[in-house]
């Protein structure tokens, strides 16, 4: 049973020696971690030889430390995450507005109901999630926001002087006390707010209204922020920036597998009425749109292409291939690169595009962005795979006209005449009579790597055919120099 008064806390546990920090309690928890070889940031991937061992060091040197990166590189997700090295729980005065510690009172409220009520005094304890404050930062914020503000009417009424601990009404920062004080987007703060931050970071002490109030608050401040709003000059002003202790830099993942990894934790596939099969040619597909969008110049570098681009287009994929199993009556939903293009939507929204992209519209850009990273699949499937027989097959008149939503019957009938399909499926190991819709899929992906590869054309009225000495899309032009490895 939890002790519900400070005689009985101090009778569980005993009267500590020394005052024990949020830092250094986040310090021991995770020493003791790394003895035991816990893992320490579950669902974050691709940061294990970069950016955790500079947050490890950050902890362990008890630093109020900054995350820089740009949308989507899962800065919010690690503050969050920051809880987990905090103790289960600690005892808290009860009723008390910034959780004090019934051993080391810091506000004279505090300090005057221990004197009054003695071992009488009345405990709650309080959860590590509950430690745990984060702000946006936005231009409106106030200093009564972050800080505080005092009320002249209790002062009036209660003949206090206006500067006492009774008057403040309490901002996020002091709720913050014995925990940890998040703020996303640090340059969007008001200089004035800034100042406030470093003060209490530096001092421990408190202004408000012109009243200087001594409240030596025990917190960790960490941040996050885009690189250039905080590189900028009159974005962050310098005494806040030297007093920030460690500045770690983010990115976005560096192999396309740890990209896929991310993208299969974070969307919403399994469905409730059925459990959509994504192929791992369409997934790679999915992934390498994010990866060649960081790498197109008609998209804004500044913005960057957030992880939250694949998600959203593996979810509208699957809802795609989702709605066509139940319209066709087919038990299984299998993805297919067509239901890619499907997904635009998802896609053109989360591309910030320069002068250049504005130009062709980011539907436009979508799609040639789809159609490389097909290819990137493709070559990455079929190195020196032989499709001379399905070319020659469309080079005598041949075509395939299917949309999104074609049944994988109606598919397999109007794939029967093409000679060299049964290879191709031989290749990939996928049996057409037991697995028909993985069959499809994986044609698809094949009909649209040869097109990507210009040796074949697509239209929507046609769908795929050949058209001979078609000219080339002026994107594709200088196809050789725009294509870039990556694992």
């Amino acid at each position: 049973m939890k002790p519900a008064t400070f005689g009985e806390l101090k009778r569980k546990q005993g009267v500590p020696t020394r005052f024990r920090s949020v830092k250094d309690e986040i310090r021991e928890n995770l020493l003791e971690r790394l003895r035991c070889r816990k893992e320490l940031f579950p669902g974050i991937v691709g940061y294990e030889d970069s950016v955790v061992p500079s947050l490890l060091n950050a902890l362990l040197s008890k630093h109020n430390f900054i995350l820089l990166g740009l949308r989507g590189q899962a800065k919010s997700r690690i503050l969050r995450a920051l809880t987990s090295f905090l103790d289960e729980e600690i005892p808290v005065v009860a009723g008390c507005e910034i959780n004090d510690d019934p051993f080391f009172p810091i506000c004279s409220m505090c300090r005057k109901r221990a004197e009054e009520e003695g071992d009488d005094l009345s405990i709650d304890f309080l959860g590590r999630e509950e430690r745990y404050v984060e702000k946006l930062a936005t231009p409106d914020v106030t200093i009564a926001d972050i800080i505080g503000d005092l009320d002249p009417i209790k002062a009036a009424s209660k003949g206090r002087d206006l500067s006492a601990h009774e008057n403040i009404h309490f901002g996020l920062l002091p709720r913050a006390h014995r925990g940890i004080f998040a703020i996303n987007e640090l340059p969007d703060l008001a200089p004035k707010i800034q100042v406030g931050l470093f003060n209490i970071m530096q001092e421990g002490d408190v202004q408000i209204k012109g009243f200087p109030i001594r409240l030596p608050l025990d917190l960790m401040m960490v941040f996050s922020a885009n690189p250039e709003d905080y590189t900028a000059r009159g974005k962050i002003i310098t005494p806040l920036k030297d007093r920030i202790g460690s500045e770690i830099k983010t990115h976005y993942p560096l192999d396309i597998r740890h990209g896929i990894s991310i993208t299969r934790q974070e969307s919403w596939i399994d469905r409730d009425d059925s459990k959509p099969v994504i192929p791992e040619f369409v997934q790679e597909a999915i992934e390498a749109i994010a990866f060649l969008g960081r790498q197109d110049n008609r998209i804004d570098k500044r913005s960057g292409v957030s992880q939250r681009l694949p998600i959203s287009c593996t979810e509208n994929a699957v809802s795609n291939a989702e709605r066509r199993a139940l319209l066709s009556g087919e038990k299984r939903v299998v993805v297919r690169i067509a239901d890619v293009y499907a997904a635009i939507p998802a896609i053109t929204g989360k591309l910030e595009l320069e002068y250049e992209g504005e130009l062709k519209g980011s539907e436009t850009i979508a799609q040639e962005l789809i159609q490389m990273a097909v290819l990137k699949a493709f070559e990455k499937r079929f190195p020196s795979q032989n499709f001379d027989q399905i070319i020659q097959w469309f080079n005598l008149g041949g075509q395939v006209k299917t949309t999104d939503q074609t049944p994988t019957e109606e598919y397999l009938q109007k794939l029967e005449p093409i000679q060299g399909i049964g290879e191709i499926l031989q290749y990939l190991r996928i049996n057409k009579r037991d697995n028909p819709e993985m069959a499809v899929a994986a044609v698809e992906f094949v009909l649209e790597g040869l097109y990507a590869e210009k040796k074949l054309s697509r239209s929507e009225d046609r769908g795929y055919f050949k058209e001979m000495d078609k000219p080339e899309d002026e994107y594709f032009k200088d196809l050789p120099n725009r294509r870039r490895s990556f694992n």
